[in-house]
């Protein structure tokens, strides 16, 4: 049984996936009609014995369902997210990314992407090292020395600037 569950889910879902995603594209944005589209073909699968003949119109009638079910689920993010603003609003935290000093955003553009991410998840978002673990699915150990490794990188793009601000050791009047 469930081999010819999957024979007929393979037969007729070539069929289906093309023109179900230009019947979304036209009713929603593409993160929404992508998300849509594969929940339609979700419930396709399940009710595979039950799709008529042909399939395309029911996979409409299918989607059409689905992408209501996201309408509603953005509706009730949205409100909630409003109370919740409304309730306790965002502080001001000085500089949001991609504002500020604009050496620093020279120096954050041409470090490595994983090397910059980590840093907004440390600097903006204000993760432990722990949590950028997480984030990142790698252990906790892993991040501390990512991160460690990231600011020193950080560091070497500012002074090439020579805009650093920070600490530098200075060797002057020292005897070794």
């Amino acid at each position: 049984m469930d081999e010819s569950r999957r024979e007929r889910f393979e037969e007729i879902a070539p069929g289906l996936v093309e023109p179900l995603r230009r019947y979304l594209a036209r009713r929603t944005d593409p993160d929404t009609a992508e998300d849509v589209l594969a929940e339609t073909l979700l419930v396709c699968w399940r009710r595979v014995g039950e799709l008529p003949d042909p399939p395309l119109p029911w996979a409409y009638a299918v989607a059409a369902n689905c992408l209501r079910n996201a309408e509603r689920t953005a509706r009730r993010q949205w409100r909630v997210a409003a109370k919740v603003a409304a309730l306790d609003p965002p502080r001001p935290s000085g500089i949001e990314p991609g504002e500020g000093d604009p050496d620093l955003t020279a120096a954050m553009s041409r470090l490595r992407a994983g090397d910059a991410e980590l840093l907004r998840l440390w600097a903006w978002e204000q993760l432990t090292p722990a949590e950028i673990a997480t984030v990142l699915g790698i252990s906790a150990n892993a991040a501390s020395i990512r991160l460690h490794r990231a600011r020193e990188r950080l560091r070497g793009q500012l002074r090439k600037t020579g805009t650093w601000s920070g600490h530098e050791e200075s060797r002057e009047g020292r005897t070794p």
